[in-house]
């Protein structure tokens, strides 16, 4: 009797995760060739010259030796909820409860908890394009239509505030912001973020909003916050440690509700059994959290001037290689320049492969971001200006080659 050949569920067709499908591409390039690749795909600082504040770490150590190696809650440790109060009132003047915070292994699981339990099969949620792409995936996982908004390139990457509107239909449950924005480095001002919160509240929505770029900005000291600005309008806000705090490999992360009207809470339970059943997050570094979030905050001054000079000297590289251009970036970590090559035109992801393959450079192609990132690139700008150097020599070199 001939066995059965064991398929996938059809939903998983639906995932795709550009960054990191591209990351394969190139690990295959490197066991067939030898050759030295320059990644610059991920926004990991680790692998690059940042670390984790040394106090974080010792609070890290502290607690293994201390023992906390157990389950903590579903919910979170409560004394790192806690910290998470102190933290948003003290850096965004929020006022809110522990019972309102959840902790997640990174904001990651909080986009999956969210989209799998707060929104029905057929539910539409906006979200800004170009866009980080577990948004798009984790929606239509979970049979939830991602519909996309633009943001206006010519405006440095901020929201169309009338294409937000237009596409708002009986359907849609909610819009996601994403500021500082992943992948443009675009950072939405206040006036722009109150506005896609009236919306919100005009429409009986709720806000996602994700800030966990916030202290990493160019011109001022961080991104508004949305639960700050959103009066009666229900929000729900990301943050974790992977950025500003540099612990991507911790995977700590938290959501926390604005609810003054307490409209969110039965989507808070069905999120907190969505994390009831992946049972705890990691404990220890839930205890190193609490010094990361409320202990010196020196780090992040010296981050941000450093990734200021190599985000200029990345934009003035780039606007000077005749066929790409790009605006300037306002915060994270990373820039996204258009492709104006006729070759690649509506093929980015060719434009991403072919310089792989010929020059070693590894970047993402715009498509993986949406459909408004088309015949555009993001480019991670975390390396040292010498390596930084290096590849925009070889994307220089591949671009007049084909021009």
């Amino acid at each position: 009797m001939k066995k059965r050949k064991f398929k996938p569920a059809d939903r998983t067709n639906r995932i795709t995760y550009a960054i990191r499908e591209v990351a394969q591409e190139a690990r295959k390039l490197e066991r067939e060739t030898n050759a030295k690749i320059l990644y610059l795909n991920i926004g990991d600082p680790t692998k690059f010259d940042f670390d984790v504040p040394q106090h974080v770490k010792d609070a890290m150590c502290e607690a293994v030796q201390k023992g906390y190696n157990f389950y903590s809650p579903s919910s979170g440790l409560d004394e790192l909820r806690e910290a998470v109060v102190k933290r948003e009132k003290r850096d965004n003047d929020v006022s809110i409860k522990p019972d309102d915070v959840l902790i997640t292994s990174g904001t990651a699981e909080a986009i999956l908890a969210i989209l799998a339990a707060a929104f029905c099969p057929g539910d539409e949620v906006l979200v800004p394009s170009p866009v980080y792409p577990p948004y798009i995936s984790a929606a239509e996982f979970y049979d939830v239509n991602p519909v996309e908004y633009r943001t206006i390139e010519e405006d440095g990457w901020v929201p169309d505030i009338d294409d937000i509107r237009r596409k708002i239909t009986n359907k849609t449950k909610a819009i996601i912001i994403i500021n500082p924005n992943n992948p443009t480095g675009a950072v939405y001002p206040q006036k722009l973020v109150r506005e896609i919160i009236d919306i919100a509240g005009e429409n009986d929505l709720f806000v996602i909003s994700d800030e966990i770029y916030d202290r990493i900005v160019f011109s001022g000291t961080k991104a508004p916050n949305a639960a700050a600005l959103a009066h009666d309008v229900p929000v729900i806000v990301l943050y974790g440690l992977s950025k500003v705090y540099l612990a991507t490999g911790w995977r700590i992360g938290y959501m926390y509700k604005w609810d003054p009207d307490d409209r969110l809470s039965d989507l808070w339970s069905a999120m907190l059994k969505f994390l009831m059943v992946r049972i705890s997050g990691f404990t220890p570094a839930q205890r190193a959290a609490i010094a990361a979030l409320l202990g010196p905050q020196d780090h992040i001054r010296a981050l941000v001037n450093k990734l200021r000079e190599r985000r200029d000297f990345v934009y003035r590289r780039l606007n000077e290689i005749d066929g790409i251009s790009s605006t300037l970036p306002d915060g994270a970590f990373y820039i996204f320049p258009r492709i104006g090559i006729s070759k690649y035109k509506g093929n980015d992801k060719g434009f991403v492969l072919d310089l792989l393959r010929q020059e070693k450079v590894l970047l993402v192609h715009g498509s993986g971001f949406g459909h408004y990132g088309q015949d555009h690139f993001r480019l991670v700008y975390l390396p040292p200006i010498p390596i930084l150097s290096e590849a925009l020599d070889r994307i220089e070199r591949f671009v007049r080659n084909i021009k």
